[in-house]
């Protein structure tokens, strides 16, 4: 069999368009796809980029001639086709593709593919092989002479009605306080949602690169880069808001600005969504990811729940939570995965929660999260490319022979006052560290230090 487009990833497909990504090869891997999982009936849904139309409809051509039924969903977030897929709302549905490139550069696309139950699809599940088939040109033949007789159904469902239900069940709206709250979406998908939920809602909502636009007019929204921030910052202040909320392009992801415009670190948003899930589910499972544990293990046992680590991913993720049946999974990444949302990442359920726990505590986000990040200072995750990653995390390792190790993402090492991770990136040659202390911020920048010199040295 061929080797996979160079668009394939170890957890999804991003490439550039034309030359790595187009409608050809996205026609392909819908069907390779379909194949793969036997699948009858699919959904279809695509982001806010310029590419992305006519990729998603590329896509359901080709396999409405294979036979295949298609629901497609038209503009969205990444975390609708999850719910399009797992909630039974289109019955008998067999999977889902988005057509998106999140947080990439504009001239990028890309897909996400789950099968049935919204179960992700990666290089463990067979991700390789739908990408290794696609590329196969014999392959390819066969399918375009076997065009079925019978042509697939083809279905628009732009209804977000149940969507913005579910969500709205998850919470008790009447908990909450009316705050103002400063929402940029980027210019990407997370507008729509918003201005559906605001019906229900007692918030005041300041609304900046609010319409969805592919041509990125205030670049590509990207909250992880320090030079994305300051836009929605400036809003909160300016407008004396609550809270700010930021999201990446398809808005899986979620960030969080204090009342003074200060952003948030994921890793303490995760100790709070955790609190705040365990109100409605004591002693339930959480699991976290391994770059940073401290300050997230403490949070969920003072509130009587069990913390459980797990590898960094949204597959590793989604498969523990089912395995553990735990209520929520969060990495320091801005990544939050529910129990009652399919198992899946959602970046629309987070604020919610948080405006719940201000509504409740009285309390703004500031004062829920300075006592954290004084007892547990972090480095923020730094990322150094170097020629050999796994020389140097053995280098490292021998360096730090004397610590408690663990390995269940990298190389984790605990000494009493300080611990760290060094992992390699899984597209490209550069180690990510994490460094936290126990309320030292001197010593963080030292052994943040030190550390980067013995990675750098390579």
């Amino acid at each position: 069999m061929s080797t996979p487009y160079s668009c394939f990833t170890a957890y999804d497909v991003r490439g550039r368009v034309p030359d790595e990504l187009n409608q050809t090869i996205a026609a392909r891997i819908g069907c390779s796809f379909a194949e793969q999982f036997v699948a009858q009936k699919l959904v279809i849904g695509h982001d806010m980029r310029l590419s992305s139309p006519s990729l998603a409809q590329s896509m359901i051509h080709a396999l409405t001639d294979q036979g295949v039924e298609v629901v497609d969903i038209g503009l969205c977030g990444t975390e609708e086709v999850y719910y399009a897929v797992f909630s039974g709302e289109n019955q008998g549905i067999d999977g889902g593709i988005m057509v998106t490139a999140s947080h990439n550069p504009a001239d990028y696309n890309g897909m996400k593919l789950v099968r049935k139950g919204a179960r992700p699809v990666s290089g463990d599940s067979g991700l390789g092989a739908i990408g290794a088939r696609a590329a196969d040109d014999d392959w390819w033949h066969r399918v375009q002479a076997a065009r079925t007789s019978r042509a697939g159904t083809y279905k628009k469902n732009f209804d977000k009605s149940s969507y913005i239900k579910h969500l709205l069940t998850l919470i008790d709206t009447d908990e909450l306080q009316p705050l103002t709250l400063v929402v940029n979406g980027g210019n990407g998908c997370a507008g729509p949602i918003i201005d559906l939920l605001a019906e229900h809602l007692p918030f005041t909502f300041i609304r900046i690169n609010h319409e969805p636009d592919g041509t990125f007019p205030n670049g590509i929204p990207n909250p992880l880069l320090p030079e994305k921030r300051e836009a929605t910052a400036a809003a909160v202040r300016e407008h004396g808001a609550d809270l700010g909320i930021a999201w990446d392009g398809d808005f899986d992801r979620c960030f969080l600005y204090d009342e003074n415009g200060r952003f948030i670190e994921g890793y303490y948003i995760v100790g709070l969504l955790a609190v705040a899930i365990l109100q409605d589910h004591p002693g339930a499972t959480i699991l976290h990811d391994p770059r940073l544990i401290w300050n997230t293990r403490e949070m969920v046992t003072r509130a009587g729940g069990n913390p459980v680590m797990t590898k960094t991913g949204h597959a590793f993720i989604k498969e523990k939570m089912r395995e553990t049946d735990a209520v929520y999974g969060g990495e320091m990444s801005a990544h939050h995965y529910f129990r009652d949302f399919g198992y899946c990442d959602t970046g629309m359920l987070p604020w919610l929660l948080a405006c719940r726990l201000m509504s409740v505590q009285n309390s703004p986000l500031s004062t829920m999260v300075d006592e954290r990040m004084d007892a547990y200072p972090v480095s923020g995750e730094i990322n150094s490319r170097v020629r050999d990653p796994d020389g140097v995390i053995r280098a490292v390792e021998q360096q730090y022979k004397d610590g408690e190790k663990d390995y269940t993402d990298g190389l984790s090492v605990e000494f009493p006052r300080y611990r760290f991770n060094l992992r390699k990136s899984n597209t490209e040659p550069v180690l990510r560290l994490n460094v936290e202390t126990r309320a030292d911020p001197q010593l963080l920048k030292q052994k943040t230090r030190e550390l980067l010199s013995i990675i750098r040295s390579d």
